[in-house]
């Protein structure tokens, strides 16, 4: 079986740069264009509009972040590291943070955790609907791109109102956090929650109950229990293959062990069970933010950050936190030397697990800096999966495992 003249013109026409590599397979070649989430190729041998092979040809948007950390100081690589995924900037950058508490024998203040959860879970939700938004585009679905990008405005602007800034926030330090919550902000997330709450069931009717959505969906991109396990996949294209594995839960971190919240599991392994993962983590996000702004509303008399470190800071300084929340940190915490030693960490991202190994020799500035995203380890699956997929099931497999290339290009 060949592809049809049509075919190769229409995909011609778009760019798609096509040849014939012998009597039974063409290659294509996709990208690497920005499809949405980052610079990616793919090399892709086709018989007729099967595919027999494909090549995720990562490293368009390479960064050496690793590299470049070791010549930042230890609070200056916060605001490189969280460029690796902007829509997801808290999940990304609190492990760093945590092992490099773990080195200084640091704990943060309880209302500070509480304030990282928070902002993790609103940047968990913009995530997801990012994604959301994404994968409607890629199958031709453009109001769940509307939608979804309409509402993670909601969650964009309540991270703005808290850090002061939209995206890469830099919010945490060692011990505790650059600012604390303005007064009406529980007003603000109760409200939000609510709203999101009654747009989810909306989402489920015009998307994921549509019978056009479903049939693009189901039985596609299937990645069985054994197969997730076996190519160690995380997050929700984990999750999706039935395996209740979150580091939220595994190690819990912060405060996660003293929340309530569920981890949605979904037992089909195809696209449609991973997209059901988001929706359904959405909601657990909204359960935890409930639970995290009512403990800070409970507990407003609290630091954000450790008393030993408020006691230090000057007196000017001092004003300026009674005053307004903001913790103006003094040049010496900026250049500061962290003890030798070596320490790793991991959290939950929105897509999944990202570890950190951090080593320091003494020094202001790291000996060794090493992270592991979800997106790298998750970009193993094209390679295995999309093979015997027709050619057009290539986006929906790639919506659902919401790779996002410049967090694997670290």
């Amino acid at each position: 079986m060949s592809i049809s003249e049509g075919t190769l013109g229409e995909l011609r026409s778009k760019g798609v740069e096509v040849r014939r590599i012998d009597k039974e397979y063409y290659e294509i070649f996709i990208g690497p264009q920005h499809p949405g989430s980052g610079h990616m190729r793919f090399r892709v041998k086709l018989d007729g509009d099967i595919i027999v092979d494909a090549d995720p040809d990562i490293g368009y948007v390479h960064r050496t972040m690793e590299k470049l950390s070791e010549g930042r100081e230890w609070l200056k690589i916060t605001p490189l590291v969280e460029r690796m995924t902007i829509i997801d900037a808290c999940n990304i950058t609190l492990p760093y943070i945590n092992a490099l508490e773990k080195l200084m024998d640091k704990r943060p203040s309880t209302r500070a955790s509480y304030l990282r959860v928070l902002l993790c879970e609103m940047n968990r939700i913009a995530s997801h609907l990012y994604g959301f938004g994404i994968f409607g585009v890629f199958i031709g679905h453009s109001t769940a791109y509307m939608w979804g990008f309409g509402d993670r405005e909601v969650f964009v602007e309540l991270s703005e109102i808290l850090t002061g800034t939209r995206l890469t926030y830099t919010y945490h330090i060692p011990g505790g956090v650059r600012r604390d919550m303005p007064q009406d902000f529980p007003q603000m997330v109760r409200r939000a929650v609510r709203y999101m709450r009654s747009r989810m069931p909306e989402y489920e009717k015009i998307f994921l109950n549509n019978p056009v959505i479903v049939t693009r969906l189901k039985d596609v991109g299937v990645i069985t229990k054994n197969r997730a396990a076996e190519l160690g996949v995380v997050g929700p294209t984990l999750r999706g293959s039935g395996i209740r594995y979150d580091v939220r839960l595994a190690e819990p971190y912060e405060v996660y062990g003293e929340i309530d919240f569920e981890v949605p599991v979904f037992e089909d392994g195809d696209a449609l069970a991973r997209t059901w993962v988001r929706v359904e983590e959405i909601k657990q996000s909204l359960n935890i933010m409930e639970q995290a702004i009512d403990w800070l509303e409970r507990h407003r008399d609290e630091p954000v950050i450790p008393k030993e470190d408020y006691d230090k800071l000057p007196k000017l300084h001092k004003e300026v936190y009674e005053k307004s929340g903001r913790v103006k940190l003094l040049p010496a915490q900026i250049s500061m030397k962290v003890p030798p030693g070596k320490a790793v960490a991991r959290g939950e991202a929105g897509r999944g697990e990202i570890f950190y190994y951090v080593e320091s020799d003494g020094g202001t500035m790291p000996y060794r800096l090493r992270v592991v995203t979800p997106s790298a380890r998750n970009a193993i699956v094209f390679k295995r999966i999309l093979p015997g997929h027709r050619l057009m099931d290539l986006p929906t497999v790639y919506g659902s495992i919401d790779y996002f290339a410049p967090e694997a290009d670290r």
